[in-house]
């Protein structure tokens, strides 16, 4: 039996091991954040709020009802002073007379209709305006998500990539130290070429270490990006040339941009017209309100506590109502609140010119950058062919006694220069194709 629970508890433990595994490409992993990540569920959770926020606005206009349930207790009854002449009494004398009875009871129903307001009709606008401004944020979120996600599967490749490329250049030089030494030993090189592999030696070893601890980083933050737990194991399915062929093409510095279409003109477009809405809604203060109301009621009373009895005697009671607020004069206050909302609707439509200017350049920045990462991806893959063939033929004449160790070294140092130069550049490539995305809004699904 205790073998039987050992060998179920290793079973669900591998189990739960495989479930928190993940698997995923970069469109997989777009996919995945737009869905899961923080920023996406939050942003939402905005329109959703948005959503209610308008509701919440319609209701101001609908009818209201409430009910209210009164009861009070003299504990001692107020007393008042009648002339006690109306009683037969004598003239300038008082009959104290507490008035009402003890305890009673009131139920009352109020229905409540706006009929006209004009800060209401604003109100409608501006939380459609509110909503479009929500949706707004949400793409917005989305794009910044894409691009966040990009870079981060990205860097996790670049780590991993650099991994492999230390470990063989480590086992390289092990051999190379280790066949070196032995010429040493045998008396047929100086120590100083054995001195110079070992500090070649121990520069891979330092850089592998520290790229292990950034590559365990960068897992973490590609997580974080994704919205899954930091602990949670991932495997990316992509390559980093992979991804560098994919997103390499020219054609996309011909894609024309929309200013119209952008997701940061159409923010700073409902900005204005938010603004707008404001200057609206002060001016609408100046008009009157209308509304109505009828209320339902019942009363009773009693000495005694008597109100759920069958016996007890109710009252009812009915009004109709009908209020009109005219405002008349504030001292010119309207009119400064009116001047100020003008102000920021002038700002406001300065702000969307300045946007407008901001998105050209942007882009052609990032046409830019792109263009320069496709030139320099080119380049760095010429550099690392010419730098491998460097390397190998100083290993040749090493050996065969021809250079010095100094030669080798340097051939050595600049070959791994190429080799991060090189997988800098496809990963530049990747991300200034992403950062170009979302200079030109392209859409998430292309």
């Amino acid at each position: 039996m205790k073998k039987i629970i050992i060998t179920l508890t290793i079973l669900i433990s591998f189990t739960s091991f495989a479930q928190e595994s993940k698997s995923l490409s970069l469109k997989e992993a777009i996919s995945y954040a737009l869905k899961n990540s923080y920023a996406s569920i939050n942003a939402s959770r905005d329109i959703e709020a948005a959503k209610k926020k308008k509701w919440e606005t319609t209701t101001i206009g609908l009818p209201h009802i409430n009910a209210e349930i009164a009861y009070q207790n003299w504990i001692k009854q107020q007393v008042s002073l009648i002339p006690a002449e109306f009683f037969g009494g004598n003239p300038g004398e008082f009959t104290e007379i507490a008035f009402g009875t003890k305890q009673n009871m009131n139920a009352t129903a109020t229905v409540k209709q706006l009929i006209f307001d004009g800060s209401y009709l604003v109100g409608l606008q501006s939380a459609k305006t509110y909503l479009k401004i929500s949706k707004n944020a949400k793409e917005k979120t989305d794009l910044g998500v894409r691009e966040a996600v990009i870079n981060a599967y990205g860097n996790v490749l670049l780590s991993e990539e650099s991994i492999q490329i230390l470990e063989k250049n480590k086992k390289t030089l092990e051999k190379n130290l280790h066949d070196t030494n032995q010429i040493y030993l045998n008396g047929l090189t100086e120590e100083e070429n054995v001195e110079q592999l070992k500090i070649t030696l121990a520069t891979i070893n330092s850089q592998l270490s520290k790229t292990k601890k950034l590559k365990d980083i960068a897992y973490k933050m590609l997580n974080i990006t994704l919205g899954i737990d930091i602990n949670t194991e991932v495997k990316l399915t992509d390559t980093l040339d992979k991804l560098s062929v994919e997103n390499s093409s020219l054609n996309l510095l011909n894609n024309k941009l929309s200013i119209e279409n952008h997701i940061d003109y159409k923010i700073a477009k409902n900005t204005e017209k938010s603004n707008e809405l404001l200057v609206k809604l002060e001016q609408s203060k100046a008009l009157p309100s209308l509304s109505s109301f009828v209320n339902f009621g019942y009363s009773g009373f009693g000495e005694n506590f008597d109100f759920l009895k069958k016996q007890q005697k109710w009252f009812d009671s009915s009004l109709l109502g009908v209020n009109l607020k005219i405002p008349l004069f504030s001292s010119l206050e309207r009119s400064s609140r009116t001047q100020q909302a003008k102000i920021e609707l002038e700002k406001a439509k300065t702000n969307l010119y300045q946007t407008s200017q901001k998105i050209q350049l942007k882009v052609e920045s990032a046409k830019t950058n792109y263009n320069y990462s496709l030139e320099e991806l080119t380049t760095s893959k010429q550099n690392l062919a010419l730098a491998e063939r460097i390397e190998h033929k100083q290993e040749i004449k090493f050996f065969e006694g021809i250079s010095t160790s100094f030669d080798l070294s340097n051939a050595q140092t600049q070959l791994y220069t190429m080799q991060q130069n090189y997988l800098q550049a496809m990963l530049n490539v990747i991300s200034n194709k992403a950062a170009l995305d979302t200079a030109l809004n392209t859409p998430i699904n292309n």
